[in-house]
């Protein structure tokens, strides 16, 4: 395969796995070793996390009083998601429709397994290459600037007959005996955000002015990754950074908070948080999507701070299309930027493999991935 333009690129990972052990990222036994965390996990003096960081002012959106079909509130919906998309891609949604019940038992879910041994998280250890299992770090993949967090991920599609993508079944093929409601449990919280981001898509699609159902209808048999996030406490945090910056190389994030600060996003040249609600999720516009309104929506810069008091969980739902979907703009989206192209046709498959195997995502990614297809389809 033809690597373009991503030979000169900095931050490549390799297959050659180091001598150290790739898969084992231990907080608490780093943060007794010494007074200082490993060299690995400081990042640059530019990228350092700041004590001054003030919230953004999202937009709260009403997802119900949206589908309730009332016409200000309808009006009132696109207009707040319209505006917060072309700026920067980040809007809270409120009356989400999602069991608070189900919420709460994820959270209890999550607690139960990252706090387990360590031979225990490895057996849904994550392949290289691979979207799905247990990601330590990404200690073994690259060698610098790691991110002080553990993940879990897995792939989700709402068709019944991706038995490949069923999160039950991979639990339980991964895990064994004694995971059955763990499986159960992020099962149901994918499906019910696979509900909600395609609610979402349609307050998008009316949002931009095109045909409510075209993005919904999109995204309906979609090829999504469901994703939970542990940030240990961390005892100098002001010199790591549980993700690092980057913008989302997928469509859609939802994302559920608990309450701890962490996230941050990068607006007007300054560097922004998002304060936990309780009561809404996050949602942000990823390069997928910015794609398929030929530019018209953000992808925004964010990233991930942790703390020395308390560990920090999130669960990120990814809605991403069918991985032979080819991505294009509607023709009244490309209208609206007199008729030009701002990125060229491509599969989320191609755009995934991207990510997974050749660059390891930041603010660029959408910009990188374009160069490198324009330099593939040359040959």
């Amino acid at each position: 395969m033809a690597m373009g333009c991503i030979t000169a690129l900095p931050q490549r990972f390799s297959e050659n796995k180091t001598k150290e052990d790739p898969s084992i990222f231990d907080a608490n036994f780093l943060n007794q070793q010494s007074n200082h965390i490993p060299q690995q996990f400081v990042w640059p003096d530019h990228e350092k996390p700041s004590s001054d960081v003030q919230p953004l002012q999202v937009p709260l959106i009403d997802l119900d009083g949206f589908l309730s079909g009332d016409p200000f509130l309808v009006s009132e919906a696109t207009r707040l998601v319209s505006e917060a998309s072309k700026k920067h891609g980040f809007f809270l949604v409120t009356n989400h429709g999602v069991d608070d019940t189900l919420l709460s038992r994820a959270h209890l879910s999550m607690d139960s397994f990252f706090k387990a041994p360590a031979s225990e998280k490895q057996k849904a250890k994550r392949t290289w290459g691979e979207s799905s299992g247990y990601a330590s770090s990404f200690v073994g993949r690259y060698s610098s600037k790691l991110p002080w967090k553990e993940t879990l991920s897995f792939k989700f599609s709402p068709e019944e007959k991706c038995h490949a993508q069923n999160i039950k079944d991979f639990v339980s093929e991964k895990m064994g005996d004694g995971y059955e409601d763990f499986g159960k449990v992020y099962q149901e919280y994918a499906e019910a955000m696979n509900i909600l981001s395609l609610k979402i898509m349609e307050l998008l699609g009316m949002s931009l002015g095109i045909e409510r159902g075209h993005f919904r209808d999109f995204f309906e048999d979609s090829e999504s990754i469901l994703r939970l996030n542990y940030y240990p406490q961390c005892k100098q945090p002001e010199l790591a950074l549980g993700t690092g910056p980057h913008c989302d190389p997928t469509s859609l994030t939802i994302l559920h908070q608990d309450q701890v600060d962490g996230l941050q996003v990068f607006v007007d040249n300054k560097w922004q948080s998002i304060p936990p609600n309780p009561q809404s999720v996050v949602v942000n516009i990823g390069d997928t999507f910015m794609a398929l309104t030929n530019g018209i929506y953000k992808s925004c810069l964010h990233r991930a701070v942790v703390n020395s008091e308390k560990a920090r969980k999130t669960f990120a739902f990814f809605l991403c299309p069918k991985g032979d979907k080819i991505v294009k703009p509607p023709e009244e989206l490309v209208r609206m930027m007199s008729g030009e192209r701002e990125y060229p046709d491509f599969t989320w498959s191609m755009f995934l493999e991207f990510t997974q195997k050749h660059y390891r995502s930041d603010m660029n990614t959408l910009e990188e991935f374009s160069n490198w297809l324009k330099n593939r389809r040359s040959f």
